[in-house]
């Protein structure tokens, strides 16, 4: 069963996604039109701003799921419930602070944004951030649930789940914004999306799956030991906010709320980019933990992380590569005129970033080995590398100043530092995997030979646009299955072809049978 639910967790992530990405270009160029450069902007302005509040979570959701899985190899039943007690406790104080906070940076938005925005602009920003704020308190002791929900593999549910959000959500926003409601209604309309959403998880936790909580038992040698474990998670959260976030924040700082909103783009097509390969890795978070605990074998581990890399890779390559032959035609029936400098930020945000991406199941293992203190410390010092790099950057350069300064750092320390520590620290053969990675070359030179064709042969509408991309995802899938997938993956690919084929023949003998009768 958990085997099935660790396929269905992949399967269903990439429904999801798909479905996403598809209702998102279809409801984001809507939503531009209405919104406008301008309060586009503002809207990503604010998200941007009030996504550091979630910094206070200090990464306890990791060390749930760590300390979690431990007790349920122990089966320690009494501590599991005294975990669950601890952290709705530990993450309700937490949501009181965030309040607290988020009022404190709502008062300060003039000071923070004189010289970038107008006074309409502070005004609404500050009911936009008011909302977040309240929709990011939530979300903190209710985490606890998602996370149950993980640790457990419940992924069928949570997937499904996250489905139905993501196809609802475009359904429940675009009525509020043809009704004149722009960002305000927006944000509104996602607090009760959350609140609902939420309300489900915690349901599911309590009900279904029988989720106990013992309170008034705090235990604190084991809150202290979370704490030291989490420290360093939390230095990540501070580099990613860094990394993904700082870039917006200085430019509507310097720059108004246009570059914001087209860097917003680009970084929107980043972020699609990220989770199309967090949704292999995260289904094995579980897993991996209970490896380590029991065994801590770090060529079984080298296998796993070379397989679900390679995996990952094959998915990234045909979106980069996608991309490149074909992203500014794209932009531009996406986000319409004014974007065109979005696809220069994606492609300088989503190459370095590559490397990091078919590698992060090995986030997972050092956590679970308790050695993702280097990583954290690293990853902290370039981003504050890229805080000094990105601020004359995007004074002198504007937007594409700010994704060098971005670019460059992640170059140095997710594609070369991190490769040495996982091969001389950690304990994973990193020469292995990379020349796993680098059997799928003879596969890409067909692709990479017709997107270049294609490019100049030119895309100047709506039909050859698709009809090129049909044809391109066809000849990567045949040169990839051809010549570089391994017997594996070529089952992975071809099994649920052959199912769905088996089952058609099935009915048209069911159906043969049923006329000869």
């Amino acid at each position: 069963m958990k085997v099935n639910q660790l396929k269905a967790g992949v399967i269903l992530t990439y429904i999801q996604l798909i479905v996403g990405n598809i209702i998102s270009i279809i409801y984001t160029p809507i939503m531009l039109r209405i919104l406008g450069q301008n309060e586009y902007g503002l809207y990503n302005l604010s998200s941007s701003t009030i996504s550091y509040l979630g910094l206070l979570s200090f990464g306890f959701g990791s060390a749930y799921i760590r300390y979690y899985s431990k007790y349920k190899v122990e089966n320690n039943k009494n501590e599991i419930k005294k975990l669950n007690g601890m952290f709705i406790t530990v993450y309700s104080v937490i949501a009181i602070v965030a309040l607290i906070a988020g009022s404190v940076l709502i008062l300060n938005v003039e000071t923070i944004f004189k010289n970038g925005l107008t006074v309409s602009e502070i005004n609404k920003s500050r009911i936009l951030m008011s909302f977040m704020v309240f929709n990011l308190a939530i979300s903190f002791p209710t985490s606890v649930f998602t996370s149950y929900i993980t640790a457990n593999e419940k992924f069928l549910f949570q997937k499904i789940l996250g489905t139905v959000q993501t196809i609802l959500n475009p359904f429940v926003m675009l009525p509020v914004l043809l009704m004149g409601y722009k960002s305000v209604g927006m944000v509104i309309a996602t607090t009760v999306i959350t609140l609902i959403y939420s309300g489900l998880n915690m349901w599911y936790c309590l009900k279904k799956l029988k989720m106990k909580f013992t309170f008034g038992k705090f235990n604190l040698s084991l809150m202290k030991e979370i704490t030291i474990f989490s420290s360093y998670i939390f230095l990540n959260m501070i580099v990613d906010q860094i990394n993904w976030n700082v870039d917006r924040f200085l430019l509507g700082m310097f720059k108004g709320t246009g570059a914001v909103a087209i860097y917003g783009i680009g970084s929107q097509f980043n972020t699609y980019y990220l989770n199309f390969s967090t949704a292999v890795s995260g289904v094995f978070i579980p897993k991996v933990n209970r490896m380590v605990t029991k065994s801590d074998d770090n060529k079984v581990l080298t296998e796993l992380f070379t397989k679900v890399g390679r995996i990952q890779f094959i998915i990234l390559s045909l979106i980069m590569s996608g991309f490149i032959f074909f992203g500014p035609y794209f932009i531009k029936i996406f986000a319409g005129e004014g974007y065109e400098l979005a696809y220069p930020v994606a492609l300088l945000l989503m190459i370095p970033v590559t490397v990091p991406l078919i590698q992060n199941l090995g986030i997972e293992i050092q956590k679970a080995k308790n050695m993702h203190k280097f990583r954290s410390i690293l990853y902290f010092l370039i981003a504050i590398g890229n805080l000094f790099i990105s601020i004359p950057l995007c004074k002198t350069y504007g937007i594409i100043g700010c994704a060098i300064g971005t670019s460059s750092t992640m170059i140095l320390g997710n594609c070369i530092l991190m490769n040495w520590y996982y091969h001389k620290k950690v304990g994973l053969d990193i020469l292995y995997f990379w020349k796993s990675i680098a059997e799928f070359i003879p596969g890409l030179i067909i692709p990479i030979f017709s997107g270049i064709t294609m490019s100049f042969i030119g895309i100047n509408s709506i039909s050859r646009f698709l009809g090129m991309g049909v044809i391109y995802i066809v000849v990567f899938s045949i040169s990839i299955y051809k010549f570089s997938m391994n017997d594996y993956e070529r089952e992975l690919f071809r099994g649920p072809l052959l199912k769905i084929k088996a089952k058609l023949l099935s009915r048209q003998g069911g159906q043969a049978y049923d006329k000869n009768s």
